[in-house]
Parts: structure tokens; C-alpha cells; sequence
């Protein structure tokens, strides 16, 4: 496998991370748009991780900290590209950041439908809370 470079995206680097989503991500949400993306960037400059390879974008993760809880979100890796250590090296660099912070659990989200998903956070020690819903309610301006 060629080197794989991580690191945070910037402003320039948005459409092309949505245009990756579309191929590589399972499902959509209210914030998957310019807006929602620039708006995080923006705020965190550091939670959107970008993996690389040969100067492709091939994985990305969402590694939020709200200053008491650390979320991940949005751990992509193009379809070409999985199971090669893409996605563990993005929750690596993650969690440094998260413990860099003083965080202390990460959280993820994940599709109930996403089998394929919970193979990998599985494989890297995270588990189900069976006894947490999500509850969500869209806001309006």
C-alpha cells in the first residue's frame, strides 16, 4: 500500500469531500450539504479528518469534541479502498485527538443497517448501547 497521509481538511477541500460521501458513505443527514460542512470546518477547524493516497481522498471521519463528549461521524472509506487499514488509521488519528483534548469515551454513529459498518467498529473495540436511543428533531430558522 502506498503512504497514507492524514490529516484535516480545509475550506478548499469540501466539495470534494461531499462529492465522496455520495460514493462512499451509507445514508444522508440535514447537514451533508456545503453549508453544514463549511459551518463545521469553520468551527473546528481539526474534526474533519482526510485519509490519502497518491493524492486521492480515500477515507474521511468526523472526530467532534464539544468540550465534554468526543463523536465520531461520517467514517468513509471509498469501496476500492476497504480493508486496508484505511479506516483503522482514521480512528487512530481520531482518538489521538480525542485524548489530546482530555476526552475520555468516543461515541459513534452508526446505520442499524450498516452490517459492514459494524464488522469495523467492532473490529476496533467499540459496542452498541442498547439501552440509548437516538432522538432527533429537525430545526427550522
Amino acid at each position: 500500500m502506498s503512504d497514507l497521509r492524514i490529516r484535516s481538511a480545509v475550506p478548499a477541500d469540501l466539495d470534494a469531500v461531499l462529492a465522496f460521501w455520495k460514493v462512499s458513505a451509507e445514508g444522508t443527514s440535514i447537514s451533508d450539504d456545503r453549508t453544514g460542512v463549511e459551518r463545521l470546518v469553520a468551527r473546528d477547524p481539526e474534526a474533519l479528518l482526510l485519509a490519502e493516497r497518491d493524492g486521492e481522498l480515500v477515507g474521511t471521519v468526523i472526530a467532534g469534541f464539544d468540550g465534554w463528549r468526543c463523536h465520531l461521524y461520517r467514517l468513509a472509506v471509498h469501496p476500492d479502498a476497504r480493508r486496508q487499514g484505511i479506516g483503522s488509521a482514521l480512528l487512530a488519528a481520531a482518538e489521538e485527538r480525542f485524548v489530546a483534548l482530555g476526552g475520555r469515551r468516543g461515541d459513534a454513529m452508526v446505520l442499524d443497517r450498516n452490517e459492514r459498518a459494524h464488522q469495523a467498529w467492532k473490529a476496533a473495540g467499540y459496542a452498541p448501547e442498547p439501552q440509548w436511543s437516538r432522538w432527533v428533531k429537525p430545526l427550522t430558522a
